[in-house]
Order: C-alpha cells, then structure tokens, then sequence
C-alpha cells in the first residue's frame, strides 16, 4: 500500500520537536523525534467543520406517523350549529386539525429532513492531522481544561511495556508517577447529571474528557483497563477520529502515546514541504 503524502504548498509546515520517552516508572530513557505532521498549522475552523459533519452522522433521522391524528373520522358539519368550523365526530368532538386533543401534528418531524452536515475526505483527513498537531501544543492542551504537569512535553510518549498492563490499578500507578492521574480525577470529580430529558434516555450522566491514549493495536491488555477510567479514551494510529482528537471540535486533547504508535505514525503520514 503505498503510502500518502500530504502536499501544503502555502502552509508553513514546522519542524516537529523533540520529546522524551518515559519510562513506566516516570523516569527518562530516550528521545524521539515526532513525526512530520505535528508540525501542521491548527486549522480551528476546518477542525470544527469536521467535528459538526462527524457529530451530525451520528443522529439518528426520525419522523412522525404519517397518519398520526388522522385515523379519526370526522366532517364538517356545516354552518348554524353554534360551534367552530372543524371536522367533527357525531358527539361533537373535534378531530384531524392540529389545534384540537388527538389531532395530526402541525410542522412534524419528517425523515427527509437532511441532518448530516457532509464534508470532503481530504477536508476530514486534514482536519484530523491538524488536531493531532494541536496535541502536540501545550497552549492548546491546556486551554482546553487539561492537568499537565509543568516540565511534561506533550504529548507524552511511553515505552511499549505500557501496553502489556491489563488492570487499572497497573494503569493508576503509572498515571500517578507520570503526574498525570490528576487530569482522570478531574474528569470523575466533574461528572454531573444531565439537564434535560437526556435523564430518561440513557443519557443521564455528562462526564469531561480526560486523556487520550495511542496505542499500537486495538488488542492489546491496557485497552481494558483505560476504558474502565472515567472521561479516558483509547485510538490507534489507523483509527484516528476527529470526536476523540477534538472533542466539541475543541483541539487540545491530552495525547498519551506509546512509541511504537509514534513510529507507525509516522509510516502512514508523510507532510511532504515545498
């Protein structure tokens, strides 16, 4: 499969720094270089375009009966009874208009009504690239609410032995000499209930997002431990996706990837710079 390469001819493209890798145990082991395309400009606007056509294709379209509050029959009755000029039944009960108990519904939802805000892939891609740029920003991570330790680089790149840990207590310890189980504890201590009649629809509880994991593969231990932690979510680098990257189309996401992650990253996108 041959590999794509993104062209930005009227885009400053940075050079991407440099970040430690962190040890389990919070201590430092190597360096490694990010790939290119943490050096692309945020794209805010583009970011959130992307995030509206990803949020909208989750909707589900819905509709009314269209024979809702017409399965009655009534008529007119005419004039000189007294009474207003609506469909009736024999006992005088209005029927079928909207303004009347058990009649149709006036302006109802239709099926047809177009909910999905539809983007270009290339759009899409570029906006994911660009919130992935925005990780590696402090400025951006931490105007989005975020508890970064000060002196911690982001995003955060761990050895690949984090991905064998498999009980959240694992996780916890290493959260914790990284600095960074604040950031879970906020999103837990900021759960709140929902306003609204999302109560009733199982949506009941609004919990903050937290951190953000990159791992090499989807089927590796830790996934079931971090999706035990409140407001934690877990992606790969073939499953980037713009609702966890940037969520509320907000950039900024506190990104925890291990190294193998990085490197394979950085075989599947390529910025090449004029």
């Amino acid at each position: 499969m041959e590999t794509p390469v993104f062209e930005y001819v009227t885009l400053v493209v940075e050079e991407p720094k440099e970040v430690p890798v962190l040890s389990l145990d919070g201590s430092v082991v190597g360096n490694i270089r990010l790939p290119s395309i943490f050096g692309l400009p945020v794209r805010i606007d583009l970011i959130r375009r992307a995030f509206h056509s990803a949020h909208t294709a989750r909707i589900q379209p819905k509709g009314r009966d269209p024979l809702a509050g017409k399965r009655r029959c009534g008529h007119y009755w005419g004039i000189g009874h007294g009474v207003a000029r609506l469909p009736r039944l024999w006992n005088g009960r209005a029927v079928f208009a909207p303004n009347v108990r058990g009649g149709r519904r006036q302006f109802a939802p239709t099926p047809l009504r177009r909910i999905h805000e539809e983007i270009n892939w290339k759009e899409m891609k570029l906006a994911i690239l660009s919130a992935l740029a925005a990780s590696a920003k402090r400025s951006f991570v931490v105007s989005r609410g975020h508890l970064v330790p000060e002196g911690l680089e982001v995003p955060i790149v761990v050895v690949d032995e984090f991905e064998r840990l498999s009980r959240v207590r694992q996780v916890r310890e290493v959260l914790q000499k990284l600095g960074l189980w604040r950031d879970v504890e906020r999103a837990q201590l900021r759960t709140r209930i929902r306003a609204g009649k999302g109560k009733m629809r199982g949506r009941r509880y609004v919990t903050p997002k937290s951190i953000l994991f990159m791992l090499s593969d989807v089927h590796v231990p830790v996934t079931r431990a971090v999706a035990n932690l409140p407001g934690v979510d877990y992606t790969t680098p073939r499953t980037l996706n713009i609702l966890q990257l940037a969520p509320g189309g907000v950039p900024g996401r506190l990104l925890v990837a291990t190294r193998q992650a990085i490197e394979t990253l950085g075989e599947l996108y390529v910025v090449r710079r004029p």
